[in-house]
């Protein structure tokens, strides 16, 4: 960051999660003249043990609220933001398939009522964090560009993309300067155990059999969350006003190989892979073009296969943050989306 950076206010929203929280070690660790105010609902996701080593840290508040609150985030803005990027976010499609709620609600309610104080208080940039999935499934041979359309396919990505094109409506209709981030599927620490590797690792570690949607051959691109951080840092650095940026890893890999990576490190066998009924709109292939964000001058750094032994060491050593977290309504939760879902394959097959 250049010299724009010195002694900025950073509203982070959502960073008790696991992109969130990791981009607010980043900021810190790599500004310390800058400050963050990190605002979080705690909602399943959201989680106090990611901040944990910042309890001291005087440059990072935490205010629990929600960012759909206009009173709250009003206040927040008038202590004088800067830079606000928005993390917040309902984010796993299985959830939004269940119900789709919350997710209208803090996907969209709560991204206008932030883009409105930012509108009335003014800032020097927002950065709206957005998702490879409102593209849709991408056919084999191409990759999505900034100006594909959106066809988003579950509730998930269609409330993301309307959050992304209302943040842009305010530049266009306010000059809010605001930049739009679409990136792959992240992974690193602090994920929490619902999503695909640290789900399949924590299962595996103990001895769990780990679920496997169809035929395990959905293609997404990975991207390591740090990969991600550095990406972010450069739009707010050196993004145009009104632009959007895909941030991919350009690591595309079936989830089965994903899954084989996996058991492999941990050195588990292969009777703990359970095949169960696909999920509703369940997308093929995610691909993102991302010479726009290089000609910023970022390239991913962290080769996938190093990223995730690291990823996967890093559960191990931890598990004390994950054991809490699978239990009570995870377990519920769970239950409902895979052990059910595996007990109707299974009576499908015997038809």
């Amino acid at each position: 960051m250049s010299t724009r950076g010195i002694g900025y206010t950073y509203l982070i929203t959502g960073g008790a999660g696991f992109i969130g929280s990791n981009f607010v070690h980043y900021v810190l660790a790599t500004y310390p003249e800058c400050r963050v105010i990190n605002l979080d609902k705690l909602t399943y996701a959201g989680n106090l043990d990611n901040l944990r080593d910042l309890a001291t840290e005087r440059r990072h508040e935490f205010v629990h609220g929600d960012i759909a609150d206009a009173e709250l985030v009003n206040k927040l803005f008038a202590q004088g933001i800067d830079v606000v990027v928005n993390f917040a976010a309902e984010t796993h499609v299985d959830r939004s398939l269940g119900d789709s709620t919350e997710f209208l609600r803090t996907n969209i309610h709560g991204s206008y009522v932030l883009l409105e104080a930012a509108r009335t208080h003014g800032i020097k940039k927002f950065i709206q964090i957005s998702t490879d999935e409102v593209y849709g499934s991408i056919e084999p041979g191409r990759s999505s560009r900034e100006t594909d359309e959106l066809r988003p396919r579950n509730p998930y990505a269609a409330t993301k993309a309307g959050a992304d094109r209302l943040a842009y409506s305010f530049f266009a209709s306010y000059s809010l300067p605001v930049c739009i981030t679409r990136a792959s599927n992240n992974y690193g620490p602090y994920q929490y155990p619902e999503k695909l590797i640290p789900l399949f690792v924590t299962n595996l570690l103990e001895d769990k059999p780990v679920p496997i949607y169809g035929d395990g051959r959905n293609v997404r691109d990975w991207l390591h969350v740090q990969d991600h951080c550095r990406a972010i840092d450069v739009v707010i650095a050196r993004g145009v006003d009104g632009e959007t940026y895909n941030i991919g890893g350009g690591n595309e890999r079936e989830n089965i190989q994903v899954v084989d990576l996996i058991f492999a490190y941990l050195q588990k066998p292969a009777s703990l892979k359970q095949y169960v009924k696909d999920r509703e709109g369940h997308d093929r292939r995610y691909s993102l073009c991302s010479d726009k964000i290089k000609q910023l001058g970022w390239a991913p750094q962290v080769p996938f296969e190093e990223g995730l032994r690291a990823t996967i060491d890093w559960y191990v050593q931890n598990r004390w943050w994950w054991e809490k977290l699978k239990s009570g309504a995870y377990w519920e939760y769970y239950r409902k989306q895979y052990v059910e879902r595996e007990s109707r394959t299974r009576r499908a097959q015997k038809r």
